[in-house]
């Protein structure tokens, strides 16, 4: 036989070798919730091992991620207001502001993405300003633009809006430029799907919608060609990364998407995910790490530059291990 593709994998050194996908930890963020009050470190019931951060607890976390090699943490944050509006999302004093300021001094060398929404601010759980039971678009526009600019403000390193509002990286981007934070990057939440994998972030963050769903706003998981005008609209309009979500049984799209923009691309393992390998992983049918591992690997190799993970800490010490990487 001329062709022996075994003769690749005959041992640890060239099966690292000629390995396809290149993993860092460079490339993971860290998800994060942080709440309003004070000594608050309180489990997600449907996210084993997940927490609600008060910001004077929220350094525990962050040293961990930062010992672990994780260099991104993405904010989101849970007020104890909410109005029809969503006004905390845009406050000086909002939850991620306040965290952002507190993290940019106790981690300067964390970088710092700020989810940005309006579910987790709004009486309703919807992500935009109503009118009766339909989001108007174009008002909810003017919204992101002060949430944007407020977590510039104060201090966010990247701006990642998640409403899936029609014009909205455009929007926000002439709004940054226009405040002096034209260097300041959006990654958008361009291929967000009406996705079941979600409920977990909803109990996390109490963000469900208090009547209806979000299915005229996020994406029809039936859609392939949509995925990708979507991302190209937001390429258009001025997004450095576009991102993928959830990721785990989207990877064709992630792929899609990878060879259809030349923009860094992310993909978002998202709340179901992670409470799915940790049920299987606690009722012992699966082994936690390896899952978490291959499913990682399978984000990268379908064309993410970016992985948004809650296993962020433990796929970094994986890396170091040489397990995946």
């Amino acid at each position: 036989m001329i062709y022996r593709p075994r003769r690749l994998r005959t041992d640890e050194v060239i099966r690292g070798m000629v390995r396809e996908t290149r993993m860092s930890p460079d490339s993971l963020v860290y998800p994060m919730f942080v709440v309003e009050g004070e000594n608050i470190k309180e489990e997600i019931p449907s996210m084993p091992g997940q927490y609600r951060y008060s910001i004077d607890r929220m350094d525990e976390i962050l040293e961990e991620i930062e010992q672990a090699g994780v260099k991104s943490v993405m904010l989101f944050g849970i007020p104890q207001h909410k109005d029809e509006v969503g006004s905390g999302a845009y406050s000086h004093e909002g939850i991620v502001q306040c965290a952002l300021r507190h993290a940019k001094q106790s981690h300067p060398k964390l970088y710092l993405i700020a989810d940005l929404c309006m579910c987790e601010y709004t009486s309703h759980g919807h992500c935009g300003i109503l009118h009766g039971e339909k989001i108007d678009n174009d008002e909810t526009l003017s919204y992101l633009q002060k949430i944007a600019v407020a977590q510039a403000e104060a201090g966010a390193d990247m701006i990642a809006p998640s409403d899936m509002m029609d014009g909205r990286v455009a929007a926000i981007r002439e709004a940054l430029d226009a405040n002096g934070f034209s260097d300041l990057p959006i990654m958008s939440y361009s291929v967000k799907f009406a996705s079941a994998f979600y409920e977990p972030f909803r109990d996390a963050a109490d963000s469900a919608p208090a009547f209806g769903d979000r299915k005229s706003y996020q994406m029809d998981f039936h859609n392939r060609r949509e995925a990708l005008k979507e991302a190209m609209l937001d390429v258009e309009e001025g997004a450095d990364i576009v991102m993928v979500k959830p990721a785990m049984v989207y990877g064709d799209l992630i792929r899609e998407v990878k060879d259809h923009t030349n923009i860094p691309v992310a993909a978002y393992s998202v709340s179901g995910e992670y409470a799915m390998i940790k049920a299987t992983a606690a009722a012992g049918f699966i082994n936690e790490e390896r899952i978490m591992c291959e499913l990682a690997v399978g984000a990268y190799r379908a064309g993410a530059d970016i992985y948004i993970t809650y296993f962020a800490k433990e796929l970094a010490e994986c890396m170091k291990r040489g397990l995946i990487g």
